[in-house]
């Protein structure tokens, strides 16, 4: 059976403990990948530091050309990446065919730093003094991130770190690895000096030793809220910088001005696509007024069309959850949901495919009638649920998101642009969509919530993204004249 292992300094690093890694479609065990910890932590960050002496005098030239063929090599290798990602998470090809796409993009914002890194220069600010500034890169950094999308959210972070001269550490979830050594392979190709980009495997051993190592300057993640405030809490008391994404519960609200059929096609792709299992997902969608009864006979008959079955298997629209557990969480709490009221409009319990009766399958579900008391509507379910929570007006509807600990995403489903300008300066929300169900910027934008969805002040890539992974220098000279005589001051110095 294959066990797959660390890369560090350019290749491959054996180790010692191992956890199984499933296929969800199947159920059966497909490989084995290794545990790290504190040792193979500062293995990985010995290396990455030695290389970065080296990486952060290069060029941006050099850098940037590692980022063209880094790009290239993305899309040569699409299909493969996807099949290895479907393989390991379960969502359909097509799905991870998409978020490698997404994750490119960031690439291709990596690939123009040259423009984004330009300095500024203020000639004169005093008598023969000059001042500029420009950006330095922090050193070694690392990455935590989610199963949910191996390879798009770490590409949220490397690209941009490695870009802007750092080196850098993903620590990838156990449950899909392999994602994470494929992309060392692709960068290897590239061009990229061995020690610059290095994989460690592991929980939280692995975790712990990345928030606590004195030779790391910085950690991005991303996963679960409370463990987003660990990792804050974690890394800013050991002096590093933190990027932290939490957890979310996106709501969408549906006026009745909206095209139904629309928003309902909207809605059930962004509620059931990936099987749910996205921060950006829709979990709630808000139904004003006359809107609700309708809206809720066409998601009934929509989620009822999804096409279930394995990832990679043509046609299919949603694949399993990645775990058995994390079908039993699901179902659980659709069972839960009809115990407190909700009305179970569709249910996707105990849902078999001919064929992978052990996968770790569950049906769409819909849940109507469901109020802001029941735990559907505040715990962030991370599956194919859809809570259909009722309003009486746009207004209500905003109070209902403001009033929700998380703000991540959500849309707005109108033909009003009165309503749309009204919804999107009055929610307290960090990414809003109008007529778009899943909100996701563009990689020239940062991607960060509001409230619990951001732990601290740091979204992830575009300038805030730069930002992060530099830091200023700002430079005043004066170059006088050979033989001029310049008087110092002893007060405080000032322009003149």
């Amino acid at each position: 059976m294959k066990t797959i292992q660390h890369w560090i300094g350019g290749s491959t690093v054996p180790g010692t403990d191992t956890q199984p890694v499933f296929n969800p479609a199947t159920g059966a065990e497909q490989a084995q990948v290794v545990l790290g910890g504190a040792t193979d932590v500062d293995t990985a960050v010995v290396a990455a530091a030695q290389a970065f002496e080296t990486w952060s005098e290069s060029s941006l030239t050099q850098r940037t050309q590692v980022m063209f063929n880094f790009r290239q090599l993305l899309v040569e290798h699409e299909e493969e990446l996807g099949r290895i990602i479907s393989a390991e998470h379960g969502k359909t090809v097509d799905d991870a065919r998409g978020e490698i796409t997404r994750g490119r993009e960031v690439v291709e914002y990596a690939c123009g730093l040259g423009d984004v890194l330009k300095g500024s220069f203020s000639d004169q600010v005093s008598r023969g003094v000059d001042v500029h500034d420009f950006r330095r890169p922090l050193g070694v950094v690392a990455g935590i991130t989610p199963f949910n999308f191996p390879a798009m959210v770490p590409l949220w972070m490397h690209p941009t770190a490695i870009a802007t001269g750092n080196t850098f550490i993903l620590k990838p979830s156990e449950r899909d690895p392999s994602a994470a050594n494929f992309v060392a392979e692709l960068y290897k190709k590239a061009g990229l000096p061995d020690g610059v980009f290095n994989v460690v495997h592991g929980g939280k051993p692995a975790v712990d030793a990345i928030l606590t190592h004195p030779g790391i300057s910085a950690v991005s993640f991303v996963g679960s809220t409370p463990i987003a405030k660990y990792v804050h809490e974690t890394a800013t008391a050991h002096g590093k910088r933190v990027q932290a994404l939490g957890g979310a519960k996106n709501h969408a609200v549906v006026l009745p001005d909206a095209d139904l059929e629309f928003a309902a096609n909207h809605l059930t792709a962004g509620a059931y696509g990936s099987a749910g299992e996205r921060c950006m997902a829709v979990s709630v969608a808000v139904a004003v007024g006359d809107a609700a009864d309708a809206l809720v006979e066409v998601l009934e008959r929509k989620a009822r069309e999804v096409r279930v079955g394995p990832g990679d298997k043509p046609g299919t629209e949603m694949g399993p959850l990645v775990t058995k557990a994390a079908r039993e969480r699901v179902e659980n709490a659709v069972g839960t949901a009809a115990t407190q009221g909700a009305t179970v409009v569709v249910d996707g319990r105990g849902l078999k495919v001919d064929g992978h009766e052990e996968g770790f399958f569950t049906g769409p579900s819909l849940l109507d009638h469901v109020t802001t008391e029941m735990d559907a509507y505040k715990e962030e379910l991370f599956g194919p649920v859809l809570a259909i929570v009722r309003a009486e007006s746009l207004d209500q509807a905003i109070d209902l998101i403001n009033a929700n600990p998380y703000g991540n995403g959500t849309a707005l489903f109108t033909g009003s642009g009165e309503a749309a300008r009204r919804f999107q300066r009055k929610v307290d929300v960090g990414m809003i969509g109008v007529n778009v169900p899943v909100p996701v910027p563009m990689s020239y934008y940062s991607f960060g919530g509001w409230k619990d969805s951001l732990i601290g002040d740091s979204p992830v890539h575009g300038p805030e993204g730069i930002r992060f992974y530099t830091r200023p220098k700002v430079v005043t000279s004066r170059w006088p004249e050979p033989k001029q005589q310049v008087t110092a001051g002893f007060n405080f110095p000032t322009s003149s």
